[in-house]
């Protein structure tokens, strides 16, 4: 339709142009590890640079070998770190401010996005703010929840007191969830803002499923595969997990329990279910075709920020039992893609296990569900929202 010659055009009438950034993002974990921070957080700033933004990541060096590298509009700052005890596969950022004030007064960044806390990150923060430079920020692990599984309850509140100085000191926090966002504010924690993590919805699908991988687990069709995904440790809430697979056994169940992960209690668990499928650590594509596999995924674990496991599941056509908290508070509804039980209701979790492995028809119907459930959850939509969330900040100077 054309304009009518009486009607001025004015700046107005046109959309203002994007504005493509220089984004610095520090974080103490990046692939090849393989944990939820590393994953979801590589996912996210791939599909930033998609949208044309240019990255500097800043990262310990994972090893003497480890040069990161350079392409137009990625570069990589490769820093100190020290293994963390009992993962040495992971590293621990040292302080490193001169070494960032250098780099950022060379190139200034836009806005520096930190997404861990360690002292890396400290460091990156101390800089921001002496070079006057946006910052904003992730809360992306529970480690004050950690504590009273490894013996150390007493560094609870030290651990939260430190990570809200953190994160009070930068202009937004995200976080994964509504219910993480109400848990952070009653603990005094400012600024935060709700962004889900992403799942890709075209590696999770259901077409995945495999009946040769679970010809290969020794099941029929009327077994039922249970999974399990994550680290085998004590923070995963596992022995509930071990439990859950044992009473179904007691009950006379047909059921196949497959374990996916491995961690510090890998030996303790492959002795108390011996006739379980131990899968080790699986690359994206194997874990595709486990969750699509699979009939439901158990996931008891009550230390998640997020717990991206829930949406790779439910893209995956696989219903999911999980507690009241995390992602699963957020996208599974009950009855339909999977069930909720109240935290901190152990047998009450057993007992549903066990309802919903009696009635196959109730499992059948929620499959139809689980996928539709997170659809709109893509990278590119959550980028966008992170995005926003970056141009907000830049513009409050």
């Amino acid at each position: 339709m054309e304009r009518s010659p009486n009607i001025p055009i004015t700046v107005e009438n046109f959309e203002p142009a994007q504005r493509f950034l220089r984004i610095a993002v520090v974080t103490e974990t990046w692939p090849p590890e393989v944990n939820g921070v590393a994953v979801t957080l590589a996912k996210l700033v791939h599909h930033l640079g998609l949208r044309h933004h240019t990255i500097q990541l800043i990262r310990p060096r994972q090893d003497k070998n480890d040069e990161g590298h350079e392409q137009t509009g990625w570069s990589e700052l490769l820093l100190r770190g020290l293994p963390i005890p009992r993962y040495p596969q992971l590293k621990l950022g040292l302080p490193s401010k001169k070494a960032l004030l250098k780099a950022w007064s060379i190139k200034r960044p836009d806005l520096v996005h930190i997404a861990t806390e360690g002292p890396l990150s400290w460091s990156a923060l101390q800089a921001a703010h002496i070079l006057r430079l946006p910052v904003t920020s992730d809360f992306r692990t529970n480690f004050h929840s950690y504590c009273q599984h490894y013996g150390v309850g007493w560094l609870s509140k030290p651990i939260v007191a430190y990570l809200r100085k953190f994160h009070n000191r930068t202009a937004f926090t995200m976080v994964p969830t509504q219910a993480m966002k109400y848990q952070l504010d009653a603990m005094g924690f400012k600024n935060l803002k709700v962004v889900a993590r992403g799942v890709d919805t075209h590696l999770f699908h259901p077409d995945k499923h495999s009946d040769v991988m679970r010809a290969s687990w020794g099941v029929t069709p009327d077994t039922m595969v249970l999974l399990s995904v994550g680290r085998l440790a004590a923070e995963k809430n596992l022995d509930l997990t071990i439990q859950t697979y044992q009473a179904l056994i007691a009950a006379g169940r047909r059921v196949k329990m497959v374990f996916a992960g491995d961690g510090p209690m890998r030996a303790l668990t492959q002795t108390k279910c011996p006739d379980a499928i131990f899968m080790g650590m699986c690359s994206h594509d194997q874990l595709s075709t486990l969750y699509a596999s699979a009939d439901l995924l158990l996931f008891p674990s009550l230390t998640e920020t997020f717990g991206n496991v829930t949406l790779e599941a439910l893209a995956s056509g696989t219903p999911v039992l999980a507690f009241d908290c995390a992602a699963a508070s957020d996208f599974v509804t009950n009855h339909k893609n999977g069930w909720l039980v109240d935290s901190n209701e152990p047998q009450t979790y057993i007992q549903r296990a066990v309802d919903i492995t009696r009635e196959t028809n109730t499992l059948r119907l929620a499959r139809e569900f689980t996928r539709a459930s997170v659809a709109h959850l893509g990278w590119d939509e959550i980028a966008a929202q992170v995005e926003d969330i970056f141009q907000r900040t830049i513009e409050m100077g």
